[in-house]
């Protein structure tokens, strides 16, 4: 089953994959990887060749504004972070809309806040706008707004990482699958760098509760943000809106044209069909 599951990768058509910090940066320093975002691109701009809609979902804003104000540590106070965040996304975006134009692609941003999302009218806006950028044949980038999107500040919420965003947008879009890339290989049955007993799952047909279970609410990264519990949540908004999601290692992000081309690279949740789907109920409640 897993293996025609795999195979029919290679069909999809819509396509939201999100990068995380860790597997944007270098580990030593935090600063960018301008050479792993380049290949990133250079895949991206790959997919859209093959006629199929792509939407990159990336933090590193943060990361990106400590590396532009010399700041080595992650910082600890909100202001502080909102700072880095408005620093370090237009310098994000300045990297994408570069090497983008490099392959003769065309980088459009989107910042959402759940506050957008939740508002109906708002939230139909961003559904338009994206599809438009789609067919405009561009490919959009989108992040948290990192600068106004916390709990402290009253009336906006937060999704609280990008993993729950991504899967918020491949609903929002009918994408009909979801790349995660991790700074792990999928989902194992513990942690592995942690538990060496850990056993790798690669093909997960149904999310059940003692899967949940396995979620771990922390990560390995002093850049990240989402642990296995975050990704769990995403898979399933992902998987009831009818999309199939890998996990895949972002150390290699080579695995995108391993897991579009059917090749056994990550863990695959499989996608089901939800006649009850609504995405506001995982806009409204804990995941």
């Amino acid at each position: 089953m897993e293996a025609q599951e795999r195979k029919n990768l290679k069909d999809k058509k819509r396509i939201v994959i999100k990068i995380g910090s860790s597997s944007l940066t270098h580990p030593e320093t935090g600063e960018l990887n301008l050479m792993k975002i380049e290949k990133l691109i250079r895949i991206l701009s790959d997919l859209r060749g093959q006629g199929k809609d792509v939407v990159l979902v990336s933090s590193g804003a943060i990361a990106a504004g400590r590396q532009a104000l010399g700041h080595h540590k992650r910082p600890d106070s909100l202001a502080e972070k909102q700072a880095f965040a408005a620093v370090g996304q237009a310098r994000l975006m300045m990297v994408y809309q570069k090497l983008c134009a490099e392959y003769n692609q065309t980088a459009a941003q989107v910042l959402l806040t759940k506050d957008t999302m939740v508002n109906d009218a708002s939230r139909y806006n961003a559904q338009n706008t994206f599809e438009e950028l789609l067919n405009l044949g561009t490919i959009p980038i989108v992040n948290e707004n990192d600068t106004v999107s916390t709990s402290e500040i009253p009336y906006v919420d937060s999704f609280g990482d990008n993993d729950r965003l991504s899967a918020i947008v491949a609903a929002l879009i009918g994408a009909d699958l979801l790349i995660l890339l991790s700074d792990i290989d999928g989902l194992y049955t513990d942690d592995p760098r942690t538990n060496k007993e850990a056993r790798f799952i690669s093909f997960v047909p149904e999310i059940t509760k003692e899967l949940l279970s396995m979620g771990k609410g922390t990560s390995g990264s002093d850049v990240g943000t989402g642990g296995m519990s975050a990704k769990l949540a995403a898979a399933r908004i992902a998987t009831d809106s009818g999309a199939d999601m890998v996990i895949a290692n972002g150390d290699h992000v080579e695995a995108v044209m391993e897991i579009v081309g059917g090749k056994e690279t990550g863990t695959l949740f499989l996608a089901h069909t939800n006649l009850d789907f609504d995405l506001m109920h995982y806009l409204n409640n804990e995941y």
